[in-house]
């Protein structure tokens, strides 16, 4: 029963729908946990809420019960909405830098003060944009939500880093960005303190990893001073698949290492962008293989010559 713009609109125009996340509208959302004050101070720039409609929520966890040869477990944590902008049109790209890079660091103070809890294991920080991406809301938001487990996907890429680790004696996100470096046909991106590539054997066309340079496992312990450069080369990488790709839908997501583990040698924080432009279908649901029509080297070619494409 949440509220879904893209439907609202089609069915009453959009003169009938009423943005709970914009200015004016705060009555619509729960109250802000952290809030970021306009220029006029008159009213907010960035605005962190709970989730009208969570998928965990807060309380006491009382671990795992059966229902017959089922166990379960309690849905016990939060779900936070970054509304990114008072403005509705804005596109993340299209903010300035210093306001993307204000994103990135009211994510970090979230996830310090979320990870203070010591129930939360994981805290996944993602976008979703466009209605094929799963977005309900056009507004430009993002959301944070606190698990009580660590997700198997992460779990699963954390024992893979570990496996390179333990064969290699190095970390394989650091060797990613020193083969890139090297080769530069899939760099799209980059400055002093971080790259975007179009990773190789990508999983989707268009794929687009952030990396740091400097090897750091926990999004949240990023310096300060690293935060606008992180901005910059997200601003670049998008922009760059929104003026390749017409009506981008995207998903993107924070890798990082779970809150309560210590720093590890084997592990990179990164970023994650995976354009919609087609549909997981059979082949990919029944295999786990994935197919893309794009190469991430034709694709890193088109990104960087500035064209528009109709895929």
């Amino acid at each position: 029963m949440r509220p879904n713009e893209f439907k609202a609109a089609s069915e009453a125009g959009d003169g009938g729908y009423k943005c709970p996340f914009c200015p004016g509208n705060e009555s619509c959302t729960p109250p802000a946990v952290y809030s970021l004050p306009s220029a006029d101070e008159k009213s907010w720039r960035l605005r962190v809420v709970r989730n009208k409609y969570p998928a965990l929520v807060p309380g006491k966890n009382i671990g795992g019960r059966t229902n017959g040869i089922y166990d379960r477990m309690d849905g016990i944590g939060c779900h936070e909405v970054l509304i990114e902008s008072g403005r509705h049109d804005l596109r993340l790209e299209e903010m300035r830098v210093e306001d993307i890079a204000d994103v990135m660091r009211t994510f970090i103070i979230r996830t310090r003060e979320i990870k203070k809890d010591a129930g939360v294991e994981y805290v996944m920080i993602f976008k979703n944009h466009g209605m094929h991406a799963g977005a309900s809301l056009s507004h430009p938001h993002s959301q944070i939500i606190a698990l009580p487990m660590v997700p198997i996907m992460v779990e699963e890429e954390i024992s893979g880093a570990m496996q390179y680790h333990r064969a290699k004696g190095s970390c394989v996100f650091c060797d990613i960005i020193k083969e890139e470096a090297g080769f530069k046909k899939r760099v799209v991106a980059e400055n002093d303190n971080f790259m975007a590539v179009e990773p190789y054997a990508s999983r989707f066309s268009f794929e687009t990893w952030l990396l740091p340079r400097k090897h750091l496992s926990h999004f949240e312990d990023m310096p300060e001073e690293l935060v606008s450069d992180l901005a910059s080369v997200l601003k670049k990488a998008l922009s760059q698949l929104y003026a390749t790709l017409p009506e981008l839908s995207y998903n993107l997501i924070v890798h990082t290492m779970p809150v309560q583990a210590p720093e590890a040698a084997h592990y990179h924080w990164h970023i994650e962008i995976m354009p919609k432009l087609s549909q997981v279908a059979g082949f990919e649901w029944g295999t786990g293989f994935y197919i893309n029509t794009v190469s991430p080297e034709d694709a890193a070619a088109m990104l960087n010559d500035g064209k528009k494409y109709q895929l």
